[in-house]
């Protein structure tokens, strides 16, 4: 199965956020590119909230282009045979943690949100990845700084889709 099948499976089988949903299908039938970061229409994108053993904590990332705190994410790959993989292997690599799973029953939110030229949009595929007892974190080429934030605090730090991620998280834990 293609990346691509893999994505419309998923978001077939996404129960929440109906119209934001199908706007990812339709953009998918109507860019059969749509995975790629080459579709200047938009792209889809694979993203994972790392949330500590302990489950009171979430790593974020300080991005190095946009300096902001996010969740760990970005760009499908050609090696990339699904979105859970392709969010796992971002997970892992921006935050230096090997042995990342993922929380179960597939996405937790989708968030549609503009980029700069010459793409135009994310259709970002957000995931939880739950991170091993005694995880050791790094800071990856693609961020300025990575830190544990207690869930109280990423309201602070982090802008409304990052906190809109952690409740939706927090719902499903």
């Amino acid at each position: 199965m293609s990346l691509y099948d893999d994505a419309v499976l998923v978001l077939k089988g996404y129960e929440d956020q109906p119209e934001l949903r199908q706007a990812y299908l339709d953009h998918l039938a109507a860019h059969p590119d749509g995975m790629w970061k080459a579709c200047g229409a938009g792209h889809l994108t694979a993203s994972g909230l790392v949330i500590d053993p302990e489950r009171g904590r979430v790593l974020l990332t300080l991005h190095k282009k946009l300096r902001m705190w996010l969740q760990m994410g970005g760009h499908c790959e050609p090696g990339d045979s699904s979105l859970e993989g392709a969010a796992l292997r971002e997970g892992t690599e921006e935050s230096g943690i090997a042995g990342l799973t993922l929380l179960p029953g597939g996405p937790v939110r989708l968030d549609r949100h503009p980029i700069p030229p010459p793409c135009h949009c994310h259709f970002d595929v957000q995931y939880a990845l739950l991170a091993p007892p005694d995880a050791e974190h790094l800071v990856s080429d693609e961020s300025l700084d990575v830190r544990w934030f207690p869930y109280d605090e990423v309201a602070d730090v982090a802008d409304e889709s990052v906190v809109r991620l952690l409740e939706a998280t927090r719902a499903r834990l």
